[in-house]
């Protein structure tokens, strides 16, 4: 995990009102999230493993589900989940049963060392950012 100081830390948005800036520029919000903090994800690249640039944000009025919460965001930084080479294993024999829970592989490593080649591209992401919170 690499941390990246920004201008948005500490930064407060209506929940839905964030969400609709940051979708079109490629967000999502990840799927670790509770009813009093989570995170907005843009993944970088999917080669050896997932490298995403992670928002996150906790609630400061309300819970996550609820349509009108405010969130207060926090220090974006880099993170990368790597995952075991050569996973596609022949499932065929295993039955239905094992099968629902055997569909996704774990990550080896959920805080995987960030490759130096996207660091600068995560530097990037944060001034995009930026641009785009703190100007609306």
């Amino acid at each position: 995990m690499i941390e990246i100081p920004s201008k948005i830390e500490g930064e407060q948005y209506h929940l839905f009102k964030l969400e609709q800036k940051l979708k079109p520029i490629g967000y999502s919000i990840g799927g670790n999230w509770d009813y009093d903090h989570g995170a907005f994800d843009y993944k970088i690249d999917a080669q050896e493993g997932y490298h995403f640039l992670r928002v996150p944000f906790k609630a400061i009025d309300g819970q996550l589900d609820t349509s009108n919460c405010t969130v207060e965001l926090g220090r974006p930084f880099l993170l990368s989940h790597i995952y075991e080479e050569g996973t596609d294993h022949d499932y065929s024999n295993i039955g239905n049963f094992s099968a629902s829970f055997n569909q996704f592989a774990e990550p080896v490593d959920k805080d995987g060392k960030v490759p130096e080649q996207y660091v600068d591209t995560g530097k990037s992401l944060v001034e995009e950012l930026e641009d785009t919170l703190l100007n609306y």
